[in-house]
């Protein structure tokens, strides 16, 4: 069943129409203010990703999807969707943030982006930047083809109190690459229908124990946070965290969609352990 927002969705027949609205509404939302700091470079707190949009690969028609990671059990927070990206390289991603401004590169396609170097051009420096960076490492972890994406504008930043980390996101579409290779990082691709994530009926209530050796079960914390439940033939994905914060933000700034209250929602339980935040890899319950 579709969402009541779904109706946005509807009126576009193909990716140009979809681009220009999704970027007009990040540009003009209430929650539009950027404020990057200059302490970018080499800064291990801060990290760009890329939130990655284009049509499903498996349909015949306009139907856009979110593109996301699902980390393997190599890293940190293995088994959780992600975003691509990662730190700011000051080696490489400078340079990359210049060649972005050249013809048939993301940034010299974005129509706002001649007025953000004139009005901002420190700011427009930073924002060139961390879309380098979100770029280079969704090369790096799934052969994104960077001139192949269309960028659509920024999202505020993401907060990490846990892991001591701020989160610059960046929305893309890619145009026409259809096939991504995954590297040692990523255990698969996961496309999530944006006209999903516009239905109150997939949000559920991630009910989480922390799980430690050292303290009985009994006392072991029990946290709740929303999430969305993906499924898709016999398989289901958890999306939820730092990534579920920035797909908010996304809906609400685009569609002025806003799941559901936490607390009418049906509960998931699982579990996290030492290896989940350690990066001795093991997923999170189900």
């Amino acid at each position: 069943m579709d969402g009541p927002h779904n109706g946005a969705l509807n009126c576009f027949e193909d990716s140009s129409g979809f681009i220009e609205f999704a970027g007009h509404r990040l540009l003009h939302a209430p929650l539009a203010g950027r404020n990057y700091p200059n302490n970018l470079l080499g800064n291990r707190g801060s990290s760009a990703v890329l939130f990655l949009l284009g049509n499903n690969r498996a349909s015949n028609h306009f139907d856009p999807c979110l593109i996301l990671n699902k980390r393997s059990q190599k890293v940190r927070q293995s088994g959780d969707l992600c975003c691509p990206g990662g730190h700011v390289s000051p080696a490489i991603d400078p340079l990359l943030a210049r060649i972005s401004e050249l013809p048939g590169f993301p940034l010299w396609r974005w129509p706002h982006w001649t007025k953000w170097r004139r009005r901002q051009p420190a700011m427009a420096r930073r924002l060139a930047l961390l879309l380098a960076t979100s770029l280079r490492e969704s090369f790096e972890e799934m052969r994104l083809n960077p001139a192949g994406v269309q960028f659509i504008g920024p999202l505020p930043v993401v907060r990490l109190v846990m892991f001591n980390r701020e989160i610059f996101p960046m929305v893309g579409w890619v145009r026409r690459q259809t096939t991504f290779f995954p590297n040692w990082e990523v255990d698969k691709i996961v496309e999530i229908p944006i006209r999903d994530l516009l239905n109150s009926d997939h949000y559920r209530r991630y009910r989480l124990r922390i799980g430690s050796k050292r303290v009985p079960e009994s006392d072991q914390p029990i946290n709740d946070y929303p999430c969305f439940l993906h499924r898709k033939e016999k398989e289901t994905e958890l999306l939820w965290g730092a990534t579920y914060r920035i797909t908010a933000a996304f809906l609400q700034m685009v569609f002025d969609f806003t799941p559901p209250a936490l607390e009418t929602l049906p509960v998931i339980r699982g579990v996290l352990d030492e290896n989940y935040i350690n990066g001795r890899s093991q997923a999170p319950g189900r």
